[in-house]
């Protein structure tokens, strides 16, 4: 038999036999078409979310804290006073630097935070002359924002190091340093920045080092210690100077203004919240302040350094008993505030970018673009891509999320456009030939066939959220991030692990109930 003898061949019957099986989801069969498994997906997640609903609810008064202990303990004292009124209070611990604190307060996302006075005239209200807080009080109106009487303390900026290097050198007095530029410094990154800190201090000084690099707060006091670095900013209140026998140099210029503690608040605050604040005033010395962060610093729990201002952390002046958060409890919290973030992400990210994957798999200026734009968010790195959206959006979860969800594009998009343009041409063709319509062809068919490279995508995705989603603690938004932050200003690693596990045992779970997925959501005659 010759080959103009031979029967047409009949690709289409076969393959219309091959998608009824794998692809349609009849009575009996254990694929999914792409419908039911987008429908799944949508109906599972949104489970998630209406479970995680009950353990958000507003709270009266928001308390903000920056990111060193002693903001931490004014933040738990003020969390205290305040649900002693009745009113439900939450402590966002560890917010972030000055600027974002206050960006925070002027929007309302907070109701007030410790401040200190130097910092709010120079660095806030940048205001060249040194005001009265009867001024200071004015221009803060204009905000609609109040500020307190100071509390009692005067925590001013000192410069620090080893004791025993300062007699080795003969070092006393911060002019002393200028004869010793063989010296490495280690500021704060946030002094280093400011306009009233490192620079202009080191001008009047006449100060120069060998090096200079930036050091976490939380880090700085150890470094010195060790020799890491020699020299340091520090808060003259820290526990941590006496702990690493370190010698606090004297400011023989009186660079450094009074930094004076008082709260910031809103105006339009519950006013049963601002008596309470109030109760503060000029109650705490600097001497309670020391023993109070040395506390916190030693026993590793701001609460129960905020008990001892109330008498031995007994009872609080209304008798009520003030009680540290067990570890399950904590734990709990973080990962309920966590699974949000990365849920509420991940589901927007996947309505989003499955799309424009789609979009994507057809080659041209558009595809060049979409995949351009993802590739481009992907590369800016993740804490500076939520410090970007703080101006856009202010702080808190939904900053934090609008972050994780830009975050997890790219492989959404780039796995969807693949598993598309990865089709062999004779199932195209075959498709075509079937007389089906262009949708028909990309549901029945093209994106079952690519369901596996998608859900690979969106598992990469999953998996990046609850990794990234550890710095949202930065943002005031909580989660894991929030033990992970305030491990490192205790240098407590116990503290940073009860965030750190959780988040490689959650990542973990979330790569084992994709594995599962795949099972239940790529057809079966792909697997």
């Amino acid at each position: 038999m010759n080959g103009r003898n031979l029967p047409p061949p009949t690709p289409s019957l076969s393959f219309r036999t091959r998608v009824r099986i794998s692809f349609h989801d009849e009575p009996g069969s254990r694929g999914m078409g792409f419908r039911s498994w987008t429908r799944s997906s949508h109906i599972l997640l949104t489970l998630l979310l209406v479970l995680l609903v009950p353990f958000v609810r507003a709270q009266d008064v928001v308390v903000g804290s920056k990111k060193f202990t002693e903001s931490y303990v004014l933040g738990e004292i003020a969390k205290k006073v305040i649900q002693d009124t009745g009113l439900t209070v939450e402590h966002r611990q560890g917010m972030g630097a000055t600027g974002i604190l206050w960006e925070a307060l002027k929007k309302g996302e907070v109701t007030m935070y410790p401040e200190y006075t130097g910092t709010l005239w120079q660095e806030l209200l940048k205001d060249p002359k040194k005001p009265t807080m009867t001024e200071m009080r004015a221009e803060c109106a204009k905000l609609g924002i109040g500020v307190s009487d100071p509390l009692g303390f005067n925590n001013t900026y000192a410069l620090v190091m080893s004791d025993e290097k300062a007699d080795k050198l003969g070092i006393k007095t911060m002019s002393d340093l200028a004869k010793h530029p063989e010296l490495n410094a280690g500021p704060d990154p946030e002094f280093l920045g400011r306009k009233d800190g490192w620079g202009p201090m080191c001008q009047a000084y006449g100060l120069k080092f060998a090096s200079t690099r930036a050091i976490d707060h939380g880090l700085v006091y150890r470094s010195v210690a060790h020799g890491d670095i020699d020299v340091t900013d520090c808060y003259s209140t820290d526990a941590q100077i006496a702990q690493f026998h370190l010698r606090v140099l004297d400011d023989d210029k009186d660079f450094f203004p009074a930094y004076r503690a008082v709260f910031l608040y809103r105006l339009n605050a519950p006013p049963k919240a601002l008596e309470a604040i109030r109760t503060l005033e000029g109650k705490i010395d600097d001497a309670t302040m020391r023993r109070l962060n040395a506390y916190a610093e030693e026993h590793k729990d701001y609460t129960a350094a905020a008990n001892q201002f109330f008498g031995a952390g007994e009872k609080s002046p209304t008798g009520k008993p003030l009680e540290s958060e067990s570890l399950s409890a904590k734990i709990l919290r973080y990962t309920l505030v966590h699974l949000k973030l990365v849920v509420i992400s991940l589901l927007a990210t996947i309505l989003v970018a499955v799309p424009l994957g789609i979009l994507a798999s057809r080659r041209g200026l558009l595809s060049s673009a979409i995949l351009g734009f993802a590739g481009i968010i992907q590369t800016i790195p993740s804490l500076a891509l939520l410090v970007l959206l703080v101006p856009l959006l202010g702080i808190g979860q939904w900053t934090a999320i609008l972050g994780l969800f830009l975050y997890s594009l790219l492989p959404i998009i780039r796995n969807t456009a693949t598993g598309l343009q990865s089709i062999p041409t004779p199932i195209r063709e075959s498709a075509q030939a079937l007389g089906l319509e262009p949708e028909a062809q990309l549901t029945k068919i093209y994106l079952p066939m690519a369901s596996r490279t998608i859900l690979a995508g969106i598992k990469t995705a999953a998996v990046i959220n609850v990794g990234t989603a550890t710095l949202a603690g930065l943002l005031g938004a909580g989660g894991y991030g929030e033990a992970i932050q305030s491990g490192l200003n205790l240098n407590d690693v116990g503290i940073m692990l009860q965030g750190a596990v959780p988040a490689a045992i959650l990542a973990l779970l979330v790569q084992f109930l994709f594995d599962g997925l795949d099972r239940v959501l790529i057809p079966k005659g792909i697997r």
